[in-house]
């Protein structure tokens, strides 16, 4: 017979079938089914354990100090430095910078966040950069060389509330 895919069939003994627990003393499984004697696990419905359990003893979660704090309203930005902007090629002298410019250029991931320009590095080109907010280093490298620092408001949107307002 030739092999073809339409011929090959299941291995013999590949399915086993399984184990009729709990049909009586004469099946060889009766009484206690196999799970011993007592416990969690001997009982209906108890399958198992939740994730961490220590056998009754105190989890190590539960154990451990409870440290830190995490503001639910923190409000996250998109940070670029003048010396990348200098670095892009495609920027020539006069050219405004904004947010859209950015994500299109992939420098920046998020365009729903605020953008604010840090004055690490140098810049030699002059250039209009709009941004939500700029550091005092970064606007006067801008000045510097010939461009503006044009701040950008109504865009920034404010971080949910949890727990607050009417309902």
């Amino acid at each position: 017979m030739v092999f073809k895919i339409q011929n090959i069939g299941r291995p013999r003994g590949l399915q086993k079938k399984a184990k009729r627990r709990g049909r009586g003393i004469g099946s060889g499984r009766g009484r206690t089914s196999g799970k011993g004697h007592k416990g969690a696990k001997s009982r209906s419905g108890g399958g198992g354990y939740y994730h961490g359990f220590e056998g009754g003893q105190m989890t190590l979660v539960r154990r451990l100090p409870k440290i830190g704090f995490t503001n639910v309203f923190k409000k996250e930005w998109n940070i670029v430095n003048i010396g990348v902007l200098e670095n892009i090629v495609d920027i020539k002298a006069g050219s405004v910078i904004d947010k859209d410019f950015l994500v299109e250029m992939k420098i920046l991931k998020k365009k729903r966040e605020p953008l604010k320009v840090l004055g690490k590095g140098t810049l030699s080109k002059a250039l209009t950069v709009k941004a939500e907010a700029f550091s005092s280093g970064a606007k006067k490298a801008i000045e510097a060389a010939g461009g503006k620092a044009v701040v950008v408001t109504g865009v920034v949107e404010a971080a949910p509330q949890k727990g607050k307002g009417k309902s």
